[in-house]
């Protein structure tokens, strides 16, 4: 599954209480994507900022990102 590096928390290590697994924050993210060869266009960088700037919750943010790119 590709994530959107600017969706995850801010939270580097932070503990998952419910399946007892790890958070990754959007700079560590964007860092191992780096080296994966994934970079943000321009579009999803602006959609995050919008996304931001609106405090949209995650299932916003989803929904949006799904509107981008779903055909019609």
């Amino acid at each position: 599954m590709c994530y959107y590096p600017f969706m995850a928390s801010q939270k580097t290590t932070a503990k998952n209480d419910r399946n007892g697994g790890f958070v990754l924050g959007r700079e560590r993210f964007a860092k191992i994507s780096a080296v994966e060869g994934i970079e943000l266009s321009g579009a999803m960088k602006k959609r995050v900022r919008d996304a931001d700037r609106k405090g949209l919750s995650a299932e916003a943010r989803r929904a949006a990102i799904i509107r981008a790119h779903s055909k019609g």
